[in-house]
C-alpha cells in the first residue's frame, strides 16, 4: 500500500473539500496546510494558506505584487513561512499538503520541503495540480504515491474511503 494519498482533478473540483473532511474525520494528530479561494462580491480575488497550527496568509492575491499566475501575484514569502514549516516531519503525524501546484512551485524550498515530507515515514494526504511542469511531472510518477482523480461522482465518498486508508496504514507501521 502506498503511504502518500493525493487528490487532483479540474479546479473547483472539491479537492480542498475533502482534505478538509479528511482532517476532521482523523483520529491521529495532522500537521500541514490546505487553500481556499478568498471571494468579494462573488468573485474570486484570491488564496488563503491555513495551517493546522493555525497561521494563514494568502498564498496568491490579486493585489500582490510579485511573480504572477494569470492575475494573482504568488506570495513566496508566505508559501516559505507558513507552507514550507507545516509541512515538516513530526514522528506521529500526518502531514497534510494542498496543494503541490504552479503558485507553491515558485518556492525552491517549498519543493524541497515537499519532497522532504514524502520521503519521510509519514504519510502523506495531499492534492496536486491535473498539470503542471516537470517537478510536479516527477512528484506524480513517484513508486510511494497513489493518486485519485476527484470527480463530482466519487467526492462524497473520497474522505471516509482516505480514512480508512489511512488507517489500514497505521496498522502496519
Amino acid at each position: 500500500m502506498k503511504k502518500n494519498i493525493f487528490l487532483t482533478g479540474a479546479p473547483s473540483s472539491g479537492k480542498t473539500t475533502v482534505i478538509k473532511k479528511v482532517i476532521k474525520a482523523l483520529t491521529v494528530p495532522a500537521a500541514g496546510f490546505y487553500t481556499e479561494e478568498e471571494r468579494k462580491d462573488g468573485k474570486r480575488v484570491g488564496f488563503v494558506m491555513h495551517s493546522l497550527d493555525g497561521h494563514k496568509g494568502y498564498l496568491a492575491h490579486q493585489d500582490i505584487q510579485s511573480v504572477h499566475i494569470r492575475r494573482y501575484g504568488v506570495s513566496i514569502e508566505n508559501i516559505e513561512s507558513i507552507a514550507v514549516p507545516s509541512i515538516t516531519p513530526v514522528a506521529g503525524k500526518i502531514i497534510i499538503l494542498d496543494e503541490i501546484g504552479k503558485m507553491e512551485c515558485f518556492s525552491e524550498i517549498f519543493k524541497q520541503a515537499a519532497l522532504k515530507a514524502l520521503d519521510s515515514p509519514c504519510i502523506v494526504i495531499g492534492t496536486i495540480t491535473l498539470g503542471g511542469d516537470e517537478f510536479i511531472a516527477a512528484v506524480k510518477a513517484r513508486d510511494d504515491i497513489e493518486i485519485l482523480e476527484v470527480t463530482p461522482d466519487n467526492r462524497d465518498a473520497l474522505p471516509q474511503m482516505i480514512v480508512r486508508k489511512i488507517e489500514e496504514l497505521l496498522r502496519t507501521i
